[in-house]
């Protein structure tokens, strides 16, 4: 996980040096929901490692699958198992930027409506997104807060017949995490 964290840090600092003002978390929360007229289906990950560069606007997340928990443990058994492939696929992973960056003053307190663009990387696919969120300054910590929509399909997770009906197609992901400022 260390390792995790110097490559995190190193891909937002660049080649431009260590002037940058970086946030960071090792605690993020990132769970996702199904909904289906058989069965809910709810999990959350608070190992979420994550870092925003202030200064370019970079994001950063790395989470491991196996980090999920759910509510029964044959549910995140067959999850990591079946679904997801936790040992072939271990992390999952976000790298983008603040698609408007000149929306988010971060030497001001306040909470601003932000896109964030970049790639996804589940079970092993990348695809392209764009997600809406908040951005929160706060006095040496920031907050982001988003939830959008991924399709299970294209990231090629597939859901056997048997159970099809008790898992959607479309899960419903949400993001909490708490940086702070690093020294």
């Amino acid at each position: 996980m260390k390792k995790s964290i110097l490559i995190l840090t190193l891909s937002l600092i660049g080649i431009s040096g260590f002037t940058q003002t970086i946030y960071m978390t090792r605690n993020g929360q990132v769970s996702f929901f199904s909904k289906t007229p058989m069965e809910n289906i709810d999990a959350i990950n608070n190992e979420v490692n994550s870092m925003i560069n202030a200064t370019t606007g970079d994001i950063v997340f790395s989470l491991l699958v196996k980090g999920f928990r759910f509510e029964r443990a044959l549910m995140e058994e067959h999850f990591n198992e079946n679904y997801m492939e936790s040992d072939k696929f271990p992390k999952s992973t976000f790298q983008g930027k603040i698609a408007n960056p000149e929306n988010v003053d971060f030497t001001k307190v306040g909470t601003y409506a932000v896109t964030v663009a970049g790639d996804l990387t589940i079970h092993g696919i990348k695809k392209t997104i764009q997600i809406a969120g908040s951005l929160t300054v706060g006095k040496d910590k920031l907050t982001v807060v988003s939830t959008f929509p991924i399709t299970l399909a294209d990231y090629k997770v597939e859901i056997p017949a048997l159970v099809a009906e008790k898992i959607s197609k479309t899960l419903d992901i949400s993001v909490n995490c708490d940086y702070k400022l690093k020294p």
